[in-house]
């Protein structure tokens, strides 16, 4: 078998788009700030926060959880979820070398 195009990139480069691509809807958002506001909670909570049905949530916070922006632990029959730091510090690390850079070269560009 060929190999795929994310096989052209580095993992760091990879496991960033990961990143990015799972804050890419306005759903996943409203999650994040949802969780940063009441630091934890399960899928019901969410559900009765946003305007979407809880088959959408439990969708959105399986891509969340699986691009390692949040976490999910078990508590009776439900799940709690709150944010993973980790993967919010790799995002951070991105853009601080983005800012870094910019901060260099101000006023140097096109």
């Amino acid at each position: 078998m060929g190999i795929t195009k994310s096989d052209h990139f580095t993992g760091h480069q990879n496991e960033l788009a990961v990143l990015a691509k799972a804050l890419g809807h306005p759903a996943r958002i409203a999650i994040i700030q949802y969780l940063l506001k009441v630091n934890a909670c399960i899928c019901g909570d969410i559900v009765n926060e946003l305007p979407l049905s809880q088959p959408t949530i439990s969708q959105h916070l399986k891509e969340l959880k699986n691009a390692g922006l949040i976490k999910g632990n078990i508590e009776g029959n439900a799940i709690c979820y709150c944010i993973n730091e980790s993967g919010f510090e790799k995002i951070k690390g991105f853009f601080d070398v983005v800012t870094l850079h910019l901060e260099k070269r101000k006023n140097e560009c096109c």
